[in-house]
């Protein structure tokens, strides 16, 4: 859905001329209307000196102007708080049946299909079909702060925003715009903020380092991902945590979330180089597949020297030779809880969260040893 199309019926008249000092006078004036009556494309126009078309072109990504102009007019856009156009002020204020999904960790890949990833579409598929039995209909929306957002966005009832970032800036759009939000997992930054649920990942992470040590590991290595979000932060702490607890040194590697197997693979180098342990986890199935690609390569025996699991199930996981152990994230239930938090909250009820449900460690091949019971 284009700006443009919203945009198109305010094309009659022009804006008023003036200079650069003229448009300046006019400041703190436009923030005020910004304040109290909300941003017409017309207020940016004139702020900008140009033309209503002008703004709508510089918003989209459409027409011939210079960059030079384009950039200046979506700063100024962005200064005043423009908000595209009426429509998105109306519809805010009554229900319009729909919520967005916003997959920040997607959003961070750069890619929104990667391939043999499939616990995002399951969240998807998941959310999708529960707000339907609800009667809610889901919008997809990649970053909303990094492109022209289509007016429906930021007039939907509410967003579920996944695995938000340290200072979010999607976050920090929703306050702006007082929409509704939960969020799938713990936002870092807002330590207040309970209107979030997620799989209980403390309870999984240790389970797992348990699994390893009941099967004789004595050297255990995490590799985690470089997102800023509470995904990364919080199992670190649970893994040093846990070493901790049973006297084992903590051994932490990181790998960006989108490096996928290449990344696992040269980081598999790096830890055989420091010392081989006797277990890895990684977060992604990528991650895994990588690394047991780069063990492989280096003549360390997987499962009989070092045990390997994910923290996140993927067909990598479960196709690889020998399979990984992985953790089921439990989608269904996550999103359940999810969505009564937002219905919550968007009804003006009190929280009640954070909520956290229950996944499944799948032990396979890559970390079941013969010799022991485990």
């Amino acid at each position: 859905m284009s700006l443009s199309a919203f945009c198109r019926p305010g094309l009659r008249g022009r804006p008023r001329s003036g200079g650069v000092r003229q448009h300046r006078k006019v400041r703190t004036k436009e923030v005020a209307v910004a304040r109290s009556k909300g941003v017409t494309i017309r207020d940016v126009a004139q702020r900008a000196g140009v033309s209503v078309a002008a703004v709508s072109m510089a918003l989209n990504g459409t027409g011939t102007l210079s960059a030079a102009t384009r950039l200046r007019v979506r700063a100024i856009a962005e200064e005043m708080d423009y908000e595209a156009d009426a429509l998105a002020r109306g519809l805010r204020r009554s229900s319009v049946g729909a919520i967005g999904l916003v997959m920040r960790s997607l959003d961070a890949l750069g890619e929104y299909a990667p391939r043999g990833v499939d616990v995002f579409t399951r969240y998807i598929g998941a959310a999708s079909a529960q707000a339907m039995d609800r009667g809610l209909s889901v919008m997809l929306v990649p970053d909303p702060t990094k492109r022209p957002t289509p007016p429906l966005a930021l007039s939907l009832d509410g967003y579920i925003v996944t695995m938000p970032h340290v200072d979010d800036p999607v976050v920090g759009l929703l306050e702006r715009r007082g929409i509704p939000y939960v969020t799938l997992g713990r936002d870092p930054s807002r330590p207040n903020f309970t209107d979030w649920a997620t799989e209980d990942e403390g309870s999984s992470f240790r389970r797992i380092y348990e699994h390893f040590a009941a099967s004789g590991a004595r050297s255990i290595v995490l590799l985690r991902g470089t997102d800023p979000n509470a995904w990364n932060i919080d199992s670190e702490a649970t893994y040093r945590a846990w070493c901790e607890s049973v006297g084992i040194t903590p051994r932490v590697y990181m790998s960006a979330e989108r490096a996928g197997e290449h990344g696992g693979e040269n980081i598999a180098h790096a830890i055989v180089d420091d010392g081989i342990p006797d277990a890895i986890l990684c977060h992604t199935g990528r991650q895994a597949a990588g690394v047991l690609a780069g063990l492989t390569a280096r003549g360390v025996a997987v499962p009989d020297r070092t045990m390997l699991a994910a923290a996140s199930d993927s067909e990598h996981t479960r196709h690889s030779r020998p399979a990984i152990s992985a953790v089921e994230l439990n989608a269904a239930e996550t999103t359940l809880a999810l969505l009564d938090l937002l219905q919550a909250r968007i009804a003006g009820e009190p929280s009640a969260g954070p909520v956290l449900t229950t996944a499944r460690f799948r032990v396979r091949a890559s970390s079941r040893r013969t010799d022991t019971n485990a």
